[in-house]
């Protein structure tokens, strides 16, 4: 039999490799780390849609007092539809939770539902709401309401 002899270096792994992959971790924490932080201060009450600032989050008892003048909901300008009409609850159509009814009649009701704001508080009251509009077959107009003004 013939015996080799091995030396140590050809049984230890090699240091480049060990450095590659501490490296690695180290970056994965690190990006990890700042992916945290960023969504952490997107949905932050100071950076998400339940912001206070110039508009009030809008939460609370349906015939809570609200502000004339004040807006309710997000202060973001994102939204591209606006109305003007006086918020109803909609019990009938099945389409939305409340409505907007508008100057011009029935065939300007505008159907609305929210995530942001609680619709119930503005009840009666003349106001400007901003938000998406979203495809219905059963209603003329389908609004996502995520900003309030009250006018009146």
């Amino acid at each position: 039999m013939n015996e080799e002899n091995i030396s140590l270096d050809q049984v230890q792994p090699k240091a480049g490799v060990n450095k590659v992959l501490v490296g690695g971790i180290v970056v994965a924490v690190v990006l990890g780390t700042i992916t945290a932080l960023v969504i952490n201060k997107v949905t932050s009450k100071e950076g998400g849609l339940a912001t206070v600032g110039s508009t009030k989050q809008a939460t609370g008892e349906a015939g809570q007092k609200v502000e004339v003048g004040e807006s309710y909901g997000s202060k973001d300008n994102v939204f591209k539809d606006s109305a003007t009409g006086v918020i109803e609850a909609d019990g009938e159509s099945g389409v939305g939770t409340h409505q907007l009814n508008r100057e011009g009649g029935e065939s300007q009701t505008a159907h609305l539902t929210s995530s942001v704001v609680d619709l119930d508080m503005f009840i009666g009251h003349k106001v400007e709401v901003w938000g998406e509009t979203f495809d219905s077959d059963e209603a003329g107009w389908f609004l996502d309401v995520g900003r309030v003004k009250v006018l009146e």
